[in-house]
C-alpha cells in the first residue's frame, strides 16, 4: 500500500510513518515547518517529503491519504484553502482516513495494546514501559511521542504481542472530533493524571473526563486500568464506570507506592516492599512515571525487580531535561515543557538534582494552544517558583506576558523576540548557572544561539 500523509513531521504522525515503512508499505509526506528531530528520522527512513501542503500532490496517486489534525478547513485572508491538497482529496472523491484509524486497523489489530493517557509524562511513561518490556526479553512495538534514547527511534513495530502506546486526549481529525486514544481500543490503560488542558478544544475539565471515561469504555473485563491515587479528576473518571481490574499508584493506600528520594526509592506492592529504583532522572514527576510503568508490566508478568532493573539503564527521552552542552561553566538544558504543571515538576526537578545554591534561569515560550489562549497565564508565577530567574518569549501571543509575570517582579523578564531573548539571557548568566529552555516547538533554534553566544 501507498500512503501519503498531511501533517507527517508531528511526533505521532511521523512516528506512524516509520511504522508503516517498517511494515512494508510505500510511505510519502508532506508538512510545514519542519524541524528536527521528526525530520532526521523520518529522512533516514528514505520517507519523501513534500513541503507544504499544494492539491499537485494528488500526482502521486496514492492508495490511501492519511490526514493529521494539523490540517482543516481553515481559509486564509484572501478566501484561498489552507490546506489545498485536503481539498483537492475531497473533491475527487479519494480515499483518506485518520492516522489514529489507520494506525487501529494495520498495526495495533490482534495485540496487546498498552495506552499511556494523561496531561503530562505520557511520553516518559510510555518510553519506560517500552524498555522494561524490552529489557524483560518480550520485545514490545511502540509508537512514543519522542525519541526515547534506548532505542535511538519513536516508533517499531516489535516482534512480541504487546504494543506501548502514548494515548493522546487530542482530537483525532478534523472529520473526527473524538479523542485519539478511543480508536486504540487498549488491554492495559495507563491514567497518569489530569487537568485541564487543550483549551482549543475542550470547554472545561469535565470535557476532558467525560474523553478519559470513553477510552476505560474499551478496555475488555480481563484488561487493566492503572490510575493515579492522587487525582481526584480521575477518580471522578472511575466513578462514570469501569469495567476492568484496576491497579493504583502514587497515593499512600494505592498498589504501587513509592519510598524515598525520587533518584533512588523502594518500590512498594501493596506495602511489601518489592523493588528498589536507583536511577538518573530526579522528579517527583519522573518517581511517579515509574510506578505507572511498573504497574503496567506487571499486568503482562514483569515483575517489579525486573521493571527497577530496567528503569536503572533508563535513558530518559530527547527533549526531556535533555543537556546539550556546558560551556564556561553554563549547563544548557532543552525540555519540553509547556503547561504550567509541567513547567513547575520540571524546574523542580532540576532543583532537586542542582541543588538550592545554584541558579536556575528558566527560559520558556507559551507556545501550546492553550497557553496562546492565555488560559492558565495567571498559573505562570506558580509554575516558576523554584527558578530565580525566568525569560518569557512572548511572540504571537493575544494576552500581555508582562502583567502576567508581574508577580515575580525583577525575577521575570520578556521579550518578543528570540534574539532579544538571547540577549537577556546572556546579560544575567555566570557561570555555575543552568539554562533551562522550555518549549513543545522548536523555540527559533534559542539552544543553539545560545550556546554559540556563551562560547563567544
Amino acid at each position: 500500500m501507498h500512503i501519503h500523509i498531511l501533517g507527517i513531521c508531528g511526533t505521532f504522525m511521523g512516528g506512524l510513518a516509520a511504522l508503516a515503512r517498517e511494515a512494508g508499505h510505500r510511505v510519502t509526506g508532506c508538512d510545514a515547518g519542519v524541524y528536527p528531530p521528526m525530520s532526521d528520522q523520518l529522512r533516514a527512513l528514505d520517507i519523501g517529503l513534500i513541503e507544504g501542503f499544494s492539491s499537485d500532490q494528488l500526482a502521486l496517486k496514492p492508495d490511501m491519504f492519511v490526514v493529521g489534525n494539523v490540517v482543516s478547513r481553515a481559509r486564509l485572508a484572501d478566501g484561498s484553502p489552507k490546506f489545498p491538497l485536503m481539498e483537492a482529496i475531497l473533491d475527487a472523491g479519494l480515499p483518506y482516513t485518520s492516522g489514529p484509524q489507520w494506525l487501529a486497523e494495520h498495526v495495533l489489530q490482534g495485540r496487546h495494546v498498552m495506552a499511556v493517557a494523561g496531561t503530562h509524562g505520557k511520553t516518559t511513561t510510555t518510553a519506560m514501559l517500552a524498555w522494561i518490556l524490552e529489557y524483560a526479553g518480550q520485545q514490545p512495538g511502540f509508537l512514543v511521542g519522542g525519541v526515547p534514547l534506548n532505542f535511538g527511534v519513536s516508533a517499531r513495530l516489535g516482534a512480541g504481542s504487546s504494543f506501548v502506546i502514548e494515548a493522546d486526549e487530542y482530537d483525532t481529525a478534523f472529520f473526527d472530533k473524538r479523542s485519539k486514544f478511543v480508536h486504540y481500543r487498549p488491554r492495559t490503560a495507563v491514567l497518569n493524571n489530569l487537568e485541564f488542558d487543550h483549551a482549543d478544544i475542550f470547554d472545561d475539565l469535565a470535557a476532558i473526563e467525560r474523553q478519559f471515561h470513553h477510552l476505560l469504555r474499551t478496555v475488555p473485563a480481563t484488561g487493566r486500568v492503572v490510575v493515579n491515587g492522587l487525582e481526584e479528576s480521575l477518580t471522578r473518571v472511575l466513578h462514570q464506570g469501569c469495567w476492568s481490574e484496576v491497579r493504583s499508584f502514587g497515593a499512600a493506600v494505592s498498589d504501587f507506592t513509592a519510598r524515598g528520594e525520587p533518584h533512588h526509592f523502594e518500590v512498594l506492592q501493596r506495602g511489601e516492599r518489592a523493588a528498589t529504583v536507583e536511577w538518573a532522572l530526579g522528579g517527583v514527576h519522573n518517581q511517579l512515571n515509574a510506578l505507572a510503568a511498573i504497574a503496567a508490566a506487571d499486568h503482562l508478568g514483569v515483575t517489579p525487580a525486573i521493571a527497577a532493573r530496567a528503569l536503572g539503564e533508563f535513558q530518559n527521552v530527547k527533549r526531556r531535561m535533555e543537556v546539550l552542552d556546558t560551556v564556561r561553566g553554563i549547563t544548557v538544558y532543552d525540555d519540553f515543557a509547556h503547561h504550567p504543571t509541567a513547567i513547575r515538576t520540571t524546574v523542580d526537578g532540576l532543583r532537586r538534582r542542582v541543588g538550592p545554591t545554584q541558579r536556575i534561569l528558566a527560559v520558556f515560550e507559551p507556545r501550546s494552544n492553550t497557553m496562546k489562549l492565555g488560559a492558565m497565564k495567571a498559573q505562570l508565577p506558580w509554575s516558576l517558583e523554584d527558578a530565580d530567574l525566568a525569560f518569557c518569549h512572548t511572540g504571537g501571543l493575544g494576552w500581555d506576558a508582562r502583567s502576567a509575570l508581574e508577580p515575580m517582579g525583577a525575577r521575570a523578564q520578556v521579550a518578543d523576540s528570540i534574539d532579544a531573548l538571547v540577549d537577556q539571557v546572556l546579560a544575567a548568566a555566570k557561570p555555575g548557572d543552568h539554562i533551562l529552555c522550555m518549549s513543545n516547538g522548536g523555540f527559533g533554534g534559542i539552544h543553539a544561539k545560545l550556546l554559540q553566544a556563551l562560547q563567544k
